[in-house]
């Protein structure tokens, strides 16, 4: 292994995998929902659903990889409270958040929370070979396939019995948006690893279902960026382009082509990434790191902990693909960033969720939270263990 590799590995194991083992709630189930910037947990917070199936992800994937049988301990706790708290088996699908003894506190129904569900759930499968999970992996993806679609795409956001609602969950910069590139985006993850687990014929025509809506609707081919906020009829909302989802898009959707053998799929979905991720080498590399997103004219130069390690990942996968340096020169350069400013080495720290350009932790940022979770940056270690690309 290559000298990032093992940086990476040791990441991984000696810091990582101890700041979320640390975080498992031993009286109400789980994992404890939040925890601050100043590093102090709430063991009465709400514990949202996606942070719960990223974690069962995590330690799935990472007993798949070590055989640790820490991590297996760590990814049963988490299946048993998904399975016990999270899916709701009167309506289908997952409830967006539960307080912190189970209890729902949130029953909105979403796409992209239940493929996340899908994702977790299929990876457990696949690690563990638990079948109970892989069934519900399938009733979630059945529940998303009968009561989200409609004539375009799959509706996002709705009440507990299905009824459309506003999608504020996935919606930013003051945009209303019925689509969003993030949910298709994150179905094509989470039925890519459904369909590594089950193979099912059915999965794999909804898996290209979803890739052709981005090669139609999503990519913008001129300027070789991924659109992000849509109406119903994937209109195009607002003049966004999120550096961190296209170089994650780069390389999430090789694998899902990959994993579908269609040569004609692989074929034009590689020559789309390297353009996906050309173009944020371009226009989204400063200083070292990844800037966020452009608005208009704007750019948010704000260094998110996700961007920093999709940015990672994606440049690694480009230079597979290329064999172009200057991606894997790249992919060192953030790595350096991220060892130098986004790792938190304070004692019970893990990665700052964000910082100002200058490199300041935003102090208002919680390192555990809703969406501040082990997804990203325990993926970025994985990928490059699996990887083996010596840099």
């Amino acid at each position: 292994m290559g000298k990032v590799v093992s940086q990476a590995r040791d990441e991984l194991l000696n810091h990582i995998v101890p700041y979320w083992t640390a975080l498992k709630d031993d009286e109400y189930g789980g994992f404890y929902g939040y925890k601050s910037f100043d590093l102090k947990v709430d063991k009465k917070a709400d514990k949202g659903v996606i942070l719960h199936s990223r974690i069962l992800w995590f330690f799935s994937a990472c007993y798949e990889v070590f055989g640790d049988e820490k991590c297996r301990e760590l990814a049963d706790h988490a299946f048993e409270y998904i399975k016990k708290y999270c899916v709701d088996y009167e309506y289908g699908g997952v409830y967006w958040m539960t307080s912190f003894d189970g209890s729902v506190s949130d029953d909105m129904k979403h796409t992209y929370n239940i493929a996340f569900a899908v994702y977790a759930l299929s990876a457990y499968y696949n690690a563990a070979k638990v079948r109970e999970a892989l069934h519900l992996a399938q009733r979630l993806f059945d529940d998303i396939e009968s009561k989200t679609p409609d004539d375009y795409g799959c509706g996002e956001a709705f009440t507990r019995d299905w009824k459309p609602a506003e999608n504020e969950a996935l919606s930013e910069n003051g945009i209303s948006a019925k689509k969003t590139m993030n949910s298709v985006l994150h179905l094509i993850e989470a039925y890519t690893e459904l369909y590594r687990a089950n193979r099912s014929e059915i999965v794999a025509q909804k898996l290209k279902y979803q890739l052709k809506i981005v090669e139609r609707k999503i990519f913008d081919g001129q300027n070789n960026a991924l659109r992000v906020f849509f109406g119903e009829k994937f209109d195009v909302l607002g003049d966004i382009h999120s550096f961190g989802h296209d170089i994650e898009a780069s390389w999430l959707m090789d694998k899902a082509v990959e994993m579908l053998g269609d040569d004609e799929l692989t074929a034009s979905f590689h020559d789309i990434d390297l353009r996906l991720a050309e173009n944020i080498y371009n226009v989204g590399l400063e200083n070292g790191a990844l800037n966020n997103e452009r608005e208009n004219d704007k750019i948010d130069k704000t260094r998110i902990w996700w961007v920093q390690a999709e940015a990672v990942v994606g440049f690694v996968n480009a230079y597979q693909h290329s064999g172009d340096e200057k991606y894997l020169e790249a992919a060192a350069d953030i790595w350096d960033y991220i060892k130098q400013n986004i790792i938190d080495k304070r004692d019970g720290g893990e990665w700052y969720s964000e910082l100002s350009s200058d490199g300041n932790p935003h102090d208002w940022k919680e390192e555990t939270g809703p969406w501040k979770c082990p997804y990203h940056n325990g993926r970025m270690c994985l990928e490059l263990i699996k990887r083996g690309v010596d840099f």
